[in-house]
């Protein structure tokens, strides 16, 4: 008997075929719409995880920033250096490893090609905080660095901007900045993320000294910062109130005067970021959610009138012994199998919108189960709420007064 019923729903949404495309409508845009708010949100989470996969929860970061004095006082500017980080690593009871980096705009030539990278200017362990490998070649030792050698390292994309290739063959060539000689001694593996507004793969690195001596003017156009390494992530708190003390000491700030630096930790950075993008992406689940519901009330109003026309038809189907159940389970029937069509064709048309955002690289999505099962399930879900009550409605009709209708 199921079956008859299900064939009988099938039957009447056929031969409304307008109709019921028109019904479904709703149902399609909300399902499409939640998958690719589900995935424009995984797609940023992913983003947010290969931004930060260079920092651990242990690294924490101190950045400059502008301090006033006494009221009416100027604003001093930050004084960051390697000598903060010296002091840190020296001073702090929590601090294992710290590395000062300096970041500018550079051109780099080489032959007739030519560049415009990121420069940053880091000592060797820079490269242990930041869990950067090299593929071709080495990374700079403490001597190079303490004697200012000319030397460079080129991230991935930035070798192949300049010579077409990152490959071993570009170790020992010469490029140019600012009208020096710098040999490549080192390729940087692809690392497709960048951490703290570095992009590494389009950057080029020297020793900080050589940097800070040679290829940048100190007209405060470079940036200064510091990647520090906690002893453990349960001394995170600890630790960036330690140097925060070292710093303002460092600096000779008076209790008076405001910080002229900033310190972050990397968990919370990421966590804050996450934050902000579940929260973009619940608002937008929300936006989708309404859009179903409303299409659930197209398809109430569309049963009443589906119920208002066939009212002989149910006369008829009780006065030959057909039960309340029946009708009610027939003219639910059609409700769900509206919403679940819809529910089925807005996932299609949803994986086809996640094909051509990928293919025209517009934002990053990643397509999720999560996003499909929640889009699906809640169009059956508004198809049951909303068809119940015309099915209900007709199958309570009186069968004489059915019958006697017009």
């Amino acid at each position: 008997m199921i079956i008859e019923i299900i064939k009988m729903a099938f039957q009447a949404l056929v031969s409304s075929k307008v109709r019921s495309f028109l019904s479904m409508l709703g149902i399609i845009i909300g399902v499409c719409t939640v998958i690719v708010v589900f995935a424009i949100g995984q797609g940023a989470e992913k983003d947010i995880a290969d931004q930060y996969k260079n920092l651990s929860v242990n690294t924490i970061m101190v950045m400059g920033s502008m301090g006033g004095g006494m009221p009416g006082q100027a604003a001093t500017s930050s004084k960051i250096s390697e000598d903060d980080a010296e002091a840190i690593l020296d001073k702090s009871s929590y601090i294992t490893t710290a590395a000062a980096i300096v970041q500018t705009s550079a051109t780099v030539i080489y032959d007739d090609a030519e560049s415009s990278p990121s420069l940053i200017g880091v000592n060797e362990a820079f490269f242990d905080i930041s869990n950067l490998n090299i593929e071709y070649g080495r990374i700079f030792t403490e001597d190079e660095n303490t004697e200012s050698s000319s030397l460079i390292i080129l991230g991935s994309t930035a070798a192949e901007d300049l010579f077409g290739t990152a490959s071993m063959s570009v170790i020992g060539e010469v490029v140019t900045i600012n009208n020096k000689k710098l040999q490549i001694i080192g390729i940087m593996e692809e690392n497709d993320s960048s951490s703290t507004m570095l992009d590494y793969d389009s950057s080029v690195f020297v020793p900080y000294n050589y940097a800070k001596e040679k290829l940048m003017s100190g007209g405060g156009r470079e940036n200064v910062r510091i990647m520090a390494l906690v002893d453990d992530v349960d001394n995170i708190d600890l630790a960036i109130d330690e140097v925060t003390d070292i710093l303002r000491a460092e600096h000779g700030l008076s209790s008076w005067d405001d910080d002229d630096f900033s310190v972050m930790d990397a968990g919370s950075m990421v966590e804050a970021a996450q934050s902000s993008a579940s929260t973009i992406t619940m608002l937008l689940t929300l936006v989708a959610i309404v859009v179903l519901i409303v299409s659930g009330i197209g398809i109430m109003n569309v049963m009443f009138v589906t119920v208002a026309e066939r009212i002989k038809e149910i006369g008829i189907a009780k006065a030959i012994g057909g039960t309340q159940q029946e009708i009610l389970g027939q003219f639910l029937s059609e409700s769900v199998m509206l919403s679940m069509i819809g529910g089925i064709l807005g996932v299609i048309t949803g994986q086809v919108a996640l094909m051509i955002i990928d293919q025209m690289n517009l934002i990053s999505v990643v397509s999720s189960f999560e996003g499909i099962a929640i889009g699906f399930g809640f169009s059956v879900v508004v198809g049951i709420f909303f068809g119940f009550y015309p099915a209900l409605k007709a199958s309570r009709l009186d069968p004489v007064d059915a019958l006697r209708s017009e």
